[in-house]
C-alpha cells in the first residue's frame, strides 16, 4: 500500500497508540474528581500541557486542548468575535480558508458582522498590500490559514503579524493545521494571538487538537459547562487523546528538520515526474509552498475516476479537502485561483508524510502515467 493522503489524516504512530491504551486503562479517572485517582489524572494532564507548551515555545497557560481543527477554528473565530464585538463589526479572512473557518465567517455575517474575503492570485496567495488596504479601524479579527490544505500555498503570516502588532485592538488567528511540522512557525514572534493545531495531521489520535491563546487574549466560550481548559472549553478532558497527541507532536518535531528536507526532495521528484505526464497541470507553486502537498489536474479525466483507478493498485490520493471531498462540484480553492471549473474537477491532491519513501513516489508516478494512458483510451 502507498498512502498519499496525509493531508486528510495520518496513520497514528504505534507509540502513540500504546500511550493511548495505557492512559485509558490506568488513568481513567476524571481529572476534575477530588479523589486521589482524579488527582493522578489531573497531574498527567498538567504534564501534557507543560510538554505541549515546551514543544511550541509558549506558556502552559496559553494551551487549550480541543477536539481538533474544526473546534479550534470555531472557538478562535467565533470566540474572539463575540468577546470583542463592542470594538467593531469588521472581520478579514481569505477566500480559500478551510470550511471550518469559512463557514464560521458566513454564520457571523448572518449575525450582522461585515467580512472582507481577500482574493488570491494564480498561486493561491493573498496580497499583503490588498490586506493592508482592506484593514479598517473597526477590524476586530483577522484570520488567515498558514498553509492551504489543497494546494499547499504558504500565506504571508509574518508580514501580517508584524503589521497587526501595531494594531492592538485587532486579534490575529492562524489556522496552522497543515503547517505544523512541515512549515515552521514561531508563535511568540509572529504576532499571532490564536493558533489552531490538529493532532491527527501529525500521527496523533483523531479527535484531538489544541488552540494557542496568547496571554491577554479574550475568548467567549462556545460550550457552557464545568469550565475546564481555563474556562474556555468545558467538558471532561480526553486525557488518553491529549497524551497521545502530545507524544505524537514530540516524536514528529524531533525529526522536523530532516523530515522537511526529505519531503522537499520528494516534492521535487513529483514536480519533475508530473511534467513528463501528458495533460498534467500542476497547481501547487514550486516556491513558497509546503513540501508535503502537490495538487495536479490530469486533462480529460475526472478526479474521482482517477482516485478509484489508483486505489485498485492500493495507491491512495484524494480529490479536494477530505471535509468537502463528497460534495459535488469543483474545488472552490482552485476556482478562486482562476482555474476553470472543468480543470478543477480533474484535480487530485498528493500529500506525503516523513515516512513516505522515494520508491513510493517512483511507483506512484509510473502507475499514474499508466492509469492516465488507460483512461484516455477508454474515454475516447
Amino acid at each position: 500500500m502507498i498512502y498519499l493522503d496525509n493531508s486528510a489524516t495520518t496513520k497514528p504512530y504505534a507509540e502513540v497508540m500504546d500511550t493511548y491504551r495505557t492512559v485509558s486503562e490506568q488513568y481513567f479517572a476524571n481529572p476534575s474528581s477530588l479523589h486521589s485517582l482524579g488527582g493522578k489524572s489531573e497531574a498527567l494532564l498538567t504534564r501534557s500541557r507543560d510538554q505541549a507548551a515546551s514543544l511550541l515555545h509558549v506558556d502552559p497557560s496559553e494551551i487549550v486542548f480541543t477536539s481538533g481543527g474544526t473546534e479550534g477554528n470555531n472557538l478562535a473565530v467565533k470566540g474572539a468575535v463575540f468577546a470583542y464585538k463592542n470594538r467593531g463589526k469588521h472581520l478579514i479572512t481569505t477566500s480559500i480558508e478551510h470550511a471550518s473557518a469559512g463557514h464560521a465567517f458566513e454564520q457571523l455575517e448572518e449575525l450582522g458582522f461585515e467580512v472582507t474575503y481577500l482574493p488570491v492570485d494564480s498561486e493561491g496567495r493573498i496580497s499583503f498590500d490588498q490586506f493592508k488596504k482592506a484593514y479598517r479601524d473597526d477590524t476586530i479579527l483577522v484570520s488567515v490559514m498558514h498553509v492551504n490544505n489543497e494546494v499547499g500555498t504558504i500565506q504571508p503570516i509574518a508580514e501580517i503579524g508584524a503589521f497587526l502588532r501595531q494594531k492592538p485592538k485587532t486579534i490575529f488567528h492562524v489556522d496552522h493545521v497543515q503547517g505544523i511540522a512541515k512549515v515552521p512557525l514561531e508563535l511568540k514572534t509572529s504576532g499571532i494571538d490564536l493558533c489552531t493545531i490538529s493532532g491527527h495531521k501529525f500521527h496523533g489520535p483523531k479527535g484531538t487538537g489544541l488552540l494557542y491563546v496568547r496571554k491577554g487574549t479574550l475568548l467567549s466560550p462556545l460550550f457552557a459547562g464545568g469550565g475546564q481548559e481555563h474556562q474556555l472549553r468545558s467538558g471532561t478532558e480526553n486525557l488518553p487523546g491529549i497524551c497521545g497527541m502530545v507524544k505524537a507532536l514530540r516524536l514528529t518535531l524531533e525529526h522536523e528538520k530532516e523530515g522537511i528536507r526529505h519531503l522537499a526532495a520528494l516534492q521535487s521528484k513529483l514536480f519533475e515526474g508530473l511534467k513528463q505526464i501528458d495533460g498534467a497541470s500542476v497547481h501547487t507553486p514550486e516556491q513558497l509552498s509546503a513540501p508535503h502537498i502537490v495538487n495536479v489536474s490530469l486533462r480529460g479525466i475526472k478526479s474521482e475516476v482517477l482516485v478509484h483507478a489508483l486505489e485498485k493498485d492500493e495507491i491512495y490520493v484524494s480529490t479536494k479537502s477530505a471535509c468537502s471531498s463528497k460534495e459535488n462540484g469543483a474545488s472552490g480553492i482552485l476556482t478562486a485561483m482562476g482555474i476553470s471549473p472543468e480543470e478543477a474537477e480533474q484535480a487530485i491532491r498528493i500529500s506525503m508524510a516523513y515516512e513516505t519513501t522515494e520508491e513510493d513516489i517512483d511507483i506512484f508516478l509510473a502507475t499514474l502515467a499508466d492509469k492516465v494512458g488507460q483512461l484516455k483510451i477508454v474515454m475516447r
